[in-house]
């Protein structure tokens, strides 16, 4: 039996399982195990080129986007619309056939923008060009999933249910857990607060199921089976996503104004050019990137919660260990200029001069 085969009946037998106290160890463990079968779908062993390894782009400028959806629903004319880069667009599917990179210029970055070829329905086993697209989301900084506004939010789920069971999880993040395997000792299992959906007996059985018999686990949220799961494979991409809704001028104001409303939307109309401005501010916003101005004129771009450390490591990579102190003007600080070690953490916007030993 194959492991298409395998995952098959595995997904069959937990939907008919009903879901109670009785059958909670029983369902961990088809868990565990269908986990486990997909990871290796996803990297198989051996000398196989159906790896996957994603399309030969190299990773450039500030941050890294990948534009993902279903066949035509206006990947390319975003890409076309907001970047200088021509991708080909037609009202037919399958017109992008391979990664087409473009670069968005906003507030001094450079974001690049990835039009990955059309997802179809089994894309996590390989079905078109499914696995390449999904090794280009797991490298990437953000995931833009385009849908048709028009259509079903069918669309919506089968896309999520697609990178969720290759490990993507989005606007999600990783559970508050320490796992740690060992030599020997046994399992040492600890939880600081009160478990609802785990048990010291579930999770051994999970861990069995990976050839797990020594290891240290601290639990310190009411996690799930599948939370737990993630946090044993280690493999698992925690990004955020934001969700773009296309062809707005094809459906009622009623429907648009309920499609904006959602977490982590924005609606558009690419032929149009509906929105596109706040789209890209969207955009800025969920990928956390800050501007750090230099005493000098020049700016640099940095995530949220940077410190002074990388600033220097922006400007050289020598800087810091010839580093005395540094003078910041702006938000981060309680009166302008403000004199702070390597470990001040800026905001957007701050002006940094560093002062290096003499």
């Amino acid at each position: 039996m194959g492991i298409l085969e395998k995952i098959a009946e595995i997904e069959k037998e937990i939907s008919r399982t009903q879901k109670n106290k009785a059958t909670e160890y029983h369902l961990g463990v088809l868990k565990a195990k269908l986990a486990k079968y997909r990871s290796q779908l996803l990297e198989p062993t051996g000398k196989s080129k159906e790896k996957g390894e994603g399309f030969d782009v190299m990773k450039s400028g500030d941050a890294r986007v990948a534009l993902i959806g279903f066949p035509s629903v206006g990947k390319s004319t975003l890409l076309n619309t907001v970047t200088e880069t021509h991708s080909a667009s037609a009202a037919y599917e399958f017109t992008t056939l391979t990664c087409i990179p473009g670069v968005v210029q906003y507030k001094g970055a450079n974001i690049q923008l990835l039009d990955l070829p059309g997802i179809i329905e089994g894309a996590a086993q390989g079905k078109g060009r499914g696995r390449q697209v999904i090794a280009v989301a797991r490298t990437s900084d953000l995931v833009i999933i385009m849908l048709d506004a028009t259509k079903s939010e069918v669309q919506r789920q089968l896309l999520e249910k697609e990178l969720e069971s290759v490990g993507i999880r989005l606007n999600k993040r990783r559970p508050n857990i320490y796992f740690k395997e060992k030599k020997s000792g046994g399992i040492t299992f600890t939880a600081t607060c009160l478990l609802t959906h785990l048990s010291e007996k579930l999770v051994q059985l999970m861990l069995h199921e990976y050839r797990i018999f020594n290891a240290e686990i601290l639990i310190r949220e009411d996690c799930t089976t599948d939370e737990f799961i993630d946090v044993i494979l280690k493999n698992r991409v925690y990004l955020p996503c934001l969700y773009v809704y296309n062809k707005i001028d094809q459906i009622s104001i009623e429907e648009v104004d309920k499609l904006a409303r959602r977490p982590y939307s924005v609606v558009v109309s690419c032929n149009m050019r509906l929105n596109l401005d706040y789209f890209i501010e969207k955009m800025w916003d969920l990928l956390k990137l800050i501007r750090i101005y230099t005493k000098k004129p020049g700016s640099i771009i940095l995530r949220k919660g940077a410190t002074i450390e990388h600033v220097c490591h922006a400007i050289h990579r020598t800087l810091a260990d010839s580093f005395k102190y540094a003078l910041v003007w702006g938000t981060s600080t309680k009166y302008s200029p403000q004199r702070v070690g390597l470990q001040h953490v800026v905001h957007d916007e701050d002006v940094v001069q560093i002062v290096k030993k003499s």
